[in-house]
């Protein structure tokens, strides 16, 4: 059995083709790939120059983005014209409970075992959780068109990230990527679960009160790190671009695109964003790439680039005659 498109977030009229949204949804995808690697090297700059630790950055991001929406949908009339109703605020609870423990167990993968390497597992480990996520829900086999992307996006993953030595004890490497791990599927999970939309609940509220509600879960973790930030203009700036660039639109991004996306375009649209901090980290921060890093970058496009000519030819199977 193909994969086929998610159904539309919106009724299609005569006019709308079905492929259409799958484009537009990949495309969403990237773009919200894309923004998230922008993350990557504003925190490293943040902590290396300005004394943050990883987890106050991950809950100034998340709250920053959470606060700056939900005003907006104050200043909208929004919230006020709100049905709430049970699934719209399970919804908002899964989110907030998963946003909260992603950004928990990364971190958490950080304080154990090299940047590369938790990286490395969480990143490349998504494809994987959603590829089977996806055919577990629809009760089939992964077909071969679905699987090339997903094999060709971890091949390059682990080609750009390098393979990271550590000298950790095997049971502190063990805890370490099951952080990683963890935070793999907590990301898989809510993908999945956001590509079908809950009644009343559109992708601006979505995002910004999920955020929010997991910033406050995460609040006490990152007062436990210290949320101590220098009154410098640099360093403000940078949160805010944390809190609104790779936060408020990459998400916004992120759950418009989920409901109209392909399969595969699920699985492999947001694997941009470690192609897009291997290149920012190149550029502005001085980091050099290896050739298996390029050959990894590479392939890495080469699996984005698979999904919209899978698309075409799954279309032509569907509408030629039998």
């Amino acid at each position: 059995m193909a994969s086929t498109p998610s159904p539309p977030a919106r009724p299609t009229g005569p006019s709308e083709d079905p492929a259409q949204f799958a484009q537009r949804g990949f495309v969403l995808l990237v773009l919200a790939g894309a923004l998230w690697g922008t993350g990557g090297p504003a925190a490293a700059v943040l902590q290396s120059d300005h004394g943050l630790t990883s987890m106050s950055a991950a809950v100034y991001r998340l709250l920053i983005a959470g606060v700056a929406i939900t005003l907006v949908l104050l200043l909208m009339g929004r919230l006020r014209r709100m049905v709430w109703s049970r699934p719209l605020v399970g919804r908002l609870a899964l989110n907030g409970v998963l946003h909260a423990l992603f950004q928990l167990l990364y971190f958490g993968s950080l304080a154990l075992i090299p940047v590369g390497l938790a990286t490395l597992v969480k990143i490349g480990s998504v494809p994987v959780f959603i590829t089977a996520g996806v055919c577990i829900l629809a009760r089939r086999r992964p077909t071969v068109a679905l699987m090339i992307p997903v094999v060709l996006a971890v091949v390059g993953l682990a080609l750009l990230a390098g393979f990271p030595s550590t000298d950790a004890p095997p049971a502190q490497l063990a805890a370490g990527l099951a952080c990683a791990l963890g935070a793999g599927v907590a990301f898989s999970v809510m993908g999945l679960a956001n590509r079908r939309p809950v009644e009343g609940l559109d992708a601006l509220t979505n995002a910004g009160l999920g955020m929010l509600l997991g910033s406050l879960l995460l609040l006490p973790a990152g007062l436990a790190f210290g949320m101590a930030v220098p009154v410098e203009a640099q360093a403000l700036g940078l949160l805010l671009f944390l809190g609104l660039v790779p936060t408020v639109v990459a998400y916004l991004a992120y759950f418009m695109g989920l409901r109209t996306a392909s399969d595969t375009g699920v699985a492999v649209g947001t694997i941009a964003e470690p192609l897009t901090a291997a290149l920012l980290s190149a550029a502005l921060l001085g980091e050099q790439m290896t050739a298996l890093g390029l050959v990894g970058a590479v392939i890495l496009v080469a699996s984005m680039g698979a999904e919209p000519v899978i698309r075409r030819v799954e279309l032509r199977r569907a509408r030629s005659p039998r």
